[in-house]
């Protein structure tokens, strides 16, 4: 009697082999740990024969497993291909975006617009939140795209954008002029030691005011004049507007707004978002580089 193998458990081993373990293999599939788990340990049952090599740190191939990674990729790339011939609409899915509070507008909107209307079938999980944050949610393989604001761009990174940090304060407020200088600041805000660190070099005496893990709370604090606060140029919130110091304040570095794309990606239409951010940001005038 014939057998069939499941593509499923194929799918599973072929991203546990192209995310070189379990825990990113199951972000990308959008599965827990356990169940990638429980169909690699089918597939090994069906075929009589280990795929992983479970003894050392990581994640490896047996022989076995090398040999079917080839009629694996092949396999699910011919399941792929009828599916996307005779199907009206091959990309459904998710697509998990992690973007940091500052700049979700106002590119992100316009993105998700476009791409809703190109994969209507396809749903799209926003995830906004720090970018110490969202790095980690990628390397866990949590995410598919995200992008971030630093001083420099990992390996595997493409640089959109280089934009000035700019002070801020309330619309017509005094807290810039005040000594210490009061801050307000998110605990994970990746702004803030550079902040700090420029104005010690300046000589400029400061006291971090206001804490919060809540974006809101900062910006409210601002605008009613009680600290003042940082953001890339062109993203200022409202109800804060950018502080004419006439240099009594010091001039702060330029950041780097970075993307990042899961490799493997789990879809086209991930790749897609990838194009469509670089797109928006070019469209912008503040591309960098891309490619």
């Amino acid at each position: 009697m014939a057998r069939n193998l499941d593509l499923t458990a194929l799918r599973s081993f072929v991203a546990v082999a192209d995310a070189g373990g379990v825990t990113r293999a199951s972000g990308f599939l959008n599965l827990t740990q356990s169940a990638v788990s429980m169909q690699i340990k089918r597939l090994e049952d069906m075929l009589g024969v280990d795929v992983l090599d479970r003894s050392g740190r990581q994640v490896a191939l047996t022989a076995a497993g090398e040999q079917l990674l080839g009629y694996a990729r092949r396999m699910l790339a011919l399941n792929d291909e009828v599916m996307g011939r005779l199907t009206r609409d091959p990309h459904e899915g998710e697509v998990v975006l992690g973007v940091p509070h500052d700049i979700v507008y106002p590119v992100i909107p316009q993105v998700l617009q476009h791409f809703a209307r190109t994969f209507p079938r396809m749903k799209v999980s926003l995830i906004s939140s720090f970018t110490r944050v969202l790095k980690a949610q990628f390397g866990r393989g949590e995410c598919d795209i995200i992008l971030t604001t630093e001083d420099t761009v990992d390996p595997g990174g493409v640089t959109l954008a280089e934009l000035p940090l700019v002070w801020v304060g309330a619309p017509g407020g005094v807290a810039w002029k005040g000594r210490p200088l009061k801050l307000a600041y998110e605990h994970n805000c990746i702004f803030r030691q550079g902040v700090q660190a420029a104005l010690d070099k300046a000589g400029v005496p400061w006291q971090m005011a206001v804490e919060s893990d809540s974006t809101r709370t900062i910006e409210a604090s601002v605008s009613a004049d009680l600290a003042v606060h940082t953001v890339l140029a062109g993203s200022e919130p409202p109800y804060v507007e950018r502080i004419s110091h006439g240099g009594a304040l010091p001039d702060l570095k330029r950041m780097k707004v970075n993307l990042y794309v899961a490799d493997p990606a789990h879809s086209p239409a991930v790749l897609e978002m990838a194009a469509m951010i670089q797109r928006a940001y070019q469209a912008r005038g503040v591309v960098r580089a891309v490619g």
